[in-house]
C-alpha cells in the first residue's frame, strides 16, 4: 500500500475521531463562548490531534522499518503505539496547560497526580490512535477491493 494514500486517510479518520472526542470533552474544560463557539473551535485543537497520531505512525515507521506496522497486532507494535501516544499526550498536555496556558479545566476534569494534566486528553491519545489505524485500514482495504 503507497505511503500517501495511507498517510492522508490516518489524518482525515484521526482530525474525524478526535473532532468528536473533543465535542465529547468539552465540559471537562472552562467555557470560553456558547457551545457552538466552543464546537467550532474543537475543530482547530483536531487537526493538532490528527498531526499527533501522523507523528505516532511515523514513529512507528523509523522504529519498526515498516509503513504497515499499525497493522500489526503483536505486543511490541501495540505497546509502542500506547506509549509513544502517552509521552505525546503528556508532553502536550503539559506544555499547553502549564507553560502556554492555552487552556483550563474544569472542576470536572480528573487530574493525573504529580504532572496534573487531565485525564480524558492523556486517554484521548491511548484509545483513539489505535482506532484510528483500525478504521483507516478498513478504509484503505474497502477502497481497493471497489476497484
Amino acid at each position: 500500500m503507497r505511503a500517501l494514500p495511507r498517510i492522508a486517510t490516518v489524518f482525515v479518520v484521526a482530525v474525524l475521531v478526535n473532532y468528536v472526542w473533543e465535542i465529547a470533552q468539552m465540559p471537562l474544560y472552562q467555557r470560553q463562548g456558547s457551545w457552538l463557539e466552543q464546537a467550532a473551535h474543537c475543530f482547530v485543537p483536531s487537526l493538532g490531534d490528527g498531526i499527533l497520531v501522523l507523528l505516532i505512525l511515523g514513529a512507528g515507521r523509523i522504529v519498526f522499518g515498516d509503513a504497515a506496522w499499525t497493522d500489526r497486532r503483536d505486543k511490541t507494535a501495540i505497546a509502542f503505539m500506547l506509549l509513544t501516544g502517552l509521552a505525546v499526550a503528556l508532553a502536550v498536555e503539559w506544555v499547553g496547560l502549564h507553560v502556554l496556558r492555552r487552556w483550563a479545566y474544569a472542576e470536572s476534569m480528573p487530574l493525573l497526580p504529580v504532572l496534573g494534566v487531565g485525564l480524558a486528553p492523556v486517554l484521548q491519545m491511548l484509545v483513539l490512535p489505535p482506532l484510528v489505524f483500525r478504521i483507516a485500514r478498513w478504509w484503505l482495504e474497502r477502497k481497493s477491493d471497489i476497484k
